[in-house]
């Protein structure tokens, strides 16, 4: 199980994230369909009903910026008119009636939450559900919207799916930096944190100038400390590709049942709840004041905490606060 969600990972790190790789694709995309365009010369390409659907089921969830760059056989605009035809097909004229609204965003959850479930499968949950629909309705529903058969659709889970279904499994961690007037002039301190997921709980597992690996492993320990560490309970440490993650630390953690889960370089949206402490933190508190010591600091801090759970609305919480929600 272990060995497959690690498999399903590294996939998804590859096809989901927003990287350097992708403007390369981007390019050579874009010189292949000029180099098709110079083959056909002035023939014009015809087709399908099928093609046309496709092509602008995925061209609307691309957008017209995104189009353009990537230089389509198809105009932009082409497909983009094609949705729109292919919308206003799905609600003028005769024909069998439509499904409703609810029965089709239920069969679209379940899809894009179950990437494995296959058609048959969403029906017979639906009918433990009390709901009643053809295999063929399920097939159609999730074509007109874009969404592939169970077997592609589990060879690319994407990273929002994964964090939607490990969500109480997850937990992350970051380092920010903070420049402090010292005694001996400014010292740059580093400051490391996890942040649960599911609830926003934070916790500064270290502060200190000069970070290194037995640091580091001290704080492993602390983490997945038996039922005390922060990480009790928790199956993934989703972290970044800094040095100071040595194999050493992660070896640590997988020794206590917690997979740490490298993120690829230069992708902070891989990485959002931590990267959104890091702005909330630093706007809110430490760019509005001086730091003076190493005991300030870390009182600052210790109180932005105690706002952040107790007194600060999230948003990604429906405006709730961690505090309440936790006890």
């Amino acid at each position: 199980m272990e060995s497959q969600v690690a498999l399903n990972f590294l996939l998804l790190m590859f096809s989901g994230s927003v990287n350097r790789r992708q403007q390369d694709v981007i390019e050579y995309l874009r010189t292949e369909n000029d180099i098709l365009r110079e083959q056909l010369g002035q023939e014009r390409i015809k087709f399908t009903d099928d093609q046309r659907h496709r092509l602008a089921v995925k061209g609307k969830a691309l957008g017209r910026a995104i189009l353009k760059k990537l230089g389509p056989i198809v105009t932009p605009d082409a497909i983009l008119r094609w949705y729109r035809e292919l919308i206003a097909k799905k609600y003028d004229g005769p024909g069998r009636p439509k499904t409703d609204k609810e029965i089709e965003d239920l069969v679209l959850e379940m899809a894009r939450s179950n990437s494995g479930w296959g058609y048959t499968k969403i029906r017979d949950f639906l009918r433990l559900l009390g709901v009643r629909v053809s295999r063929n309705t399920v097939k159609r529903i999730l074509k007109e919207n874009g969404i592939e058969p169970a077997p592609q659709r589990s060879k690319r889970t994407d990273w929002k799916s994964f964090l939607t279904n490990h969500l109480e499994a997850l937990a992350a961690t970051d380092f920010f930096t903070v420049e402090v007037l010292t005694r001996v002039g400014l010292v740059r301190f580093h400051v490391l944190f996890v942040i649960e997921v599911s609830t926003r709980r934070v916790e500064i597992a270290g502060i200190t100038s000069q970070p290194n690996e037995a640091w580091m492993m001290q704080i492993a320990r602390n983490l997945t400390f038996d039922d005390d560490g922060f990480l009790h309970g928790k199956e993934y440490l989703v972290h970044d590709r800094d040095p100071l993650f040595t194999e050493a630390f992660r070896d640590l953690l997988r020794s206590a049942d917690v997979e740490p889960l490298k993120l690829p370089a230069k992708s902070p949206n891989l990485n959002p709840y931590a990267e959104r402490f890091v702005r909330s933190i630093k706007a809110e508190c430490l760019s509005k004041m001086i730091t003076l010591g190493e005991r300030h600091l870390r009182s600052a801090i210790r109180e932005f905490v105690d706002h952040y759970h107790r007194e600060r609305p999230h948003q990604g919480l429906d405006g709730n606060l961690y505090y309440r929600e936790a006890v």
